[in-house]
């Protein structure tokens, strides 16, 4: 423990010194980025121990009477989230020190590492705080840090927007998470974790309550439908090296926090499952068929995460259905497949936005519209960028597909243990499943073939440009990992083995007397399945990997040989321009304009030319998300109009202030003088 509490001193102390040195931008950078990186390597040590060896460090310090005690700790449930933050946050680092000198000449880069090192201390102390005041004061630590790394370009006005959109949705979250804690320390008698954990169960009522707060508190920072619409503003405004950590580790927070509370509940209910399941499906539905709209590479991105999250919660609603029906097997593929994909995602996200960000850097924008061609100009960068599309898309060889290959075999158990209607809902939600693998395989083919094949559709990315080994090495890290997850993913499943325990281990106390080793001979049974599944996953992959890497050999080997020049037929056109390219809207519009709810669709606005002098026709399609169009902008709209009649109160005088203080103050006199009244015999 003392050496994470080190970690978030260092954290901060590379912050403030990196704050201190803002007039000379490389040497705050240095010293933000190198400290930064630095303390989050060192955590990375008793991080690991914790998950190899499971078991609970804690440490308790004085505080005070009103706050109770400082109280952290680490167990494996702690650490299993950890790993991404101090894995992501020091490749970040890294590659935020290539990335922000780009700015040195018109921005504070000395208050960019400040913000960013206590961004990532929040996160940390989030994870190991052991006390619920602790828990909101990191969890608003952290939100408030990544606010202002979200509006790092604040002069541009949708930069704004975003930030704004985010902080309202965060704290909307907490004041759920404040409900939810004071429900949990009224039952308890303590804000302590450790007496949450040790608390009598609660009722029905009480216990759905609370994981309905929880729902909402966490799920909002999670970015699950229809909490999420700050994460596809936010991602796309924030650097990228930020959004990379945002997206592989913050709104896992989320799903920290959830599992945690589910822990001080007890067994759960067949209900809980059901509502994660479908909440999780529903996410993962409304999030891919948004991405595969979308012309900006980082917001196809941030809707990818929003099918990323959905899906670990699908898997994770499936497991607690299984451990409320008494079928170990079902909720130990659900749980293991929501945990390895937690961290397999984690990977991947911050794979894509690292190449989103050399994009951004090499060719000056993220439209897709205006990309294309990068493929030569930018070899490094769009290999990378292809091999991630795989991997997110969840198809084998590569690490995306390890925890969707868990669901379905997941499923399949859940279908063949019941029997009738639940039968045939198991199969429709495969079925479902199914769809939003096709329409991931869709959306990252079009961002490969739009954005790095095909010429280039704008003057920048004629002259785009490879970016520097620091933006690349961390970027090739991650993929290094992505490829060794695919290859050997039994030994992520043996560090995942405690975590699992600890979050199954609320169904044992449900279980009839003397079924305790029946329970964890089952348990077992089920590690052994889904290890054996993930052993068999691991040696398809190797091998195609292996045939990929003799194709791609052999492709080199033949590429050196001087090709003849031919004329071809031109089919009719003398010179193609890349105006005859297919545009990104125009890839995906057969799915997106057909085969999508009528919600989901992109709206076609067209004005055909007419009259005898006719002005120039308009043929524009737009995708806006449907849940903030037709949601929350009117709602918060009417909301702001009510608002702007109270301005009738604010006449700008100084004695119509004073006067209401003191209107106030006589009617507060006058309640306490009457109800003493009443209260006096």
């Amino acid at each position: 423990m003392h050496l994470l509490l080190i970690t978030v001193a260092l954290q901060i102390l590379a912050g403030m010194a990196a704050c201190a040195c803002a007039c000379r931008p490389r040497l705050a950078t240095f010293v933000g980025a190198g400290l930064g990186a630095i303390a989050s390597l060192l955590g990375l040590l008793p991080t690991m121990h914790a998950l190899q060896h499971g078991g609970v460090d804690t440490l308790n310090l004085a505080w005070d009477a009103v706050h109770g005690g400082f109280r952290i700790g680490l167990d494996p449930l702690s650490a299993f989230f950890l790993l991404p933050v101090l894995i992501l946050s020091a490749l970040a680092a890294v590659y935020g020190g290539s990335y922000l000198l780009a700015y040195r000449d018109r921005k504070n880069l000395g208050a960019a590492w400040l913000f960013f090192n206590l961004f990532t201390a929040g996160m940390v102390m989030v994870l190991i705080a052991r006390t619920a005041v602790l828990f909101l004061m990191a969890w608003e630590v952290m939100s408030l840090s990544a606010f202002v790394l979200v509006t790092f370009e604040h002069e541009r006005a949708e930069v704004r927007q975003a930030g704004w959109i985010y902080l309202v949705a965060t704290h909307i979250g907490v004041a759920f998470l404040f409900l939810a804690f004071l429900q949990l320390g009224h039952a308890a008698g303590s804000f302590d974790f450790e007496a949450f954990g040790l608390m009598s169960a609660m009722g029905p009522r009480a216990s759905g309550l609370l994981l309905v707060l929880a729902l909402v508190g966490f799920g909002a920072k999670a970015g699950l439908v229809p909490f999420h619409v700050w994460l596809p503003e936010a991602h796309p405004a924030a650097p990228s090296h930020v959004s990379a950590l945002m997206s592989g580790a913050m709104i896992k927070l989320g799903l920290y926090g959830l599992l945690r509370i589910l822990t001080f509940l007890g067994p759960p209910a067949a209900w809980w499952g059901l509502t994660l399941a479908s909440l999780g499906l529903f996410t993962a539905l409304v999030g891919i068929a948004l991405a595969m709209q979308q012309r900006d590479v980082k917001r196809v991105l941030a809707y990818s995460s929003i099918e990323n999250m959905g899906l670990i919660v699908l898997s994770l609603g499936v497991g607690l259905w299984g451990q409320s029906r008494q079928l170990p097997l079902v909720a130990g593929f659900g749980v293991t497949a929501a945990l390895l994909h937690v961290w397999n995602h984690a990977v991947m996200k911050g794979w894509m936005f690292f190449a989103a960000g050399s994009v951004r850097h090499g060719a000056g924008t993220t439209n897709l519209e205006q990309l294309g061609g990068l493929m030569k100009r930018m070899p490094a960068t769009a290999a990378a960028m292809t091999l991630g599309a795989v991997a997110i898309a969840a198809l084998p060889p590569l690490n995306g597909f390890a925890g969707k290959w868990l669901l379905y075999q997941g499923l399949l158990l859940a279908g063949l243990a019941t029997a009738g209607l639940h039968s045939l809902a198991i199969l429709l939600v495969m079925a479902l499943l199914a769809m939003v693998g096709g329409f991931a395989a869709l959306s990252f083919v079009r961002l490969v073939g739009i954005g790095l094949l095909g010429s280039p559709r704008s003057e920048p990315a004629t002259h785009a440009h490879e970016s520097s080994r620091w933006m690349l090495g961390p970027l090739y890290a991650l993929l290094l990992l992505g490829v060794v997850a695919a290859v050997v993913p039994t030994r992520m499943s043996d560090l995942l083995a405690p975590v699992r325990a600890q979050v199954l281990a609320n169904g044992a106390a449900g279980a009839p007397p003397g079924a305790g080793v029946a329970s964890r001979e089952l348990a077992s049974a089920s590690s052994r399945a889904s290890t054996a599944a993930l052993h068999a996953l691991g040696q398809l992959n190797a091998a195609l990997l292996a045939v990929v890497l003799l194709a791609v050999l052999v492709l080199a080997v033949q590429r050196r040989r001087q090709p003849a020049n031919q004329s071809t037929w031109g089919c009719g056109y003398v010179q193609p321009t890349p105006r005859m390219q297919y545009t990104a809207q125009g890839f995906s519009q057969m799915m997106g304009g057909h085969l999508l709810p009528r919600p989901l669709r992109f709206r076609l606005t067209q004005r055909l030319p007419a009259g005898l002098f006719p002005w120039p026709g308009l043929l524009a399609a737009t995708s806006p998300d449907p849940i903030q169009a037709r949601g929350y902008e009117p709602l918060f709209r009417r909301l702001a109009e009510r608002c702007m009649q109270l301005r009738l109160l604010q006449q700008g005088r100084v004695h119509m202030y004073v006067t209401y203080i003191v209107v106030m103050v006589v009617v507060a006199l006058m309640w306490v003088s009457v109800r003493h009244g009443w209260a006096t015999p």
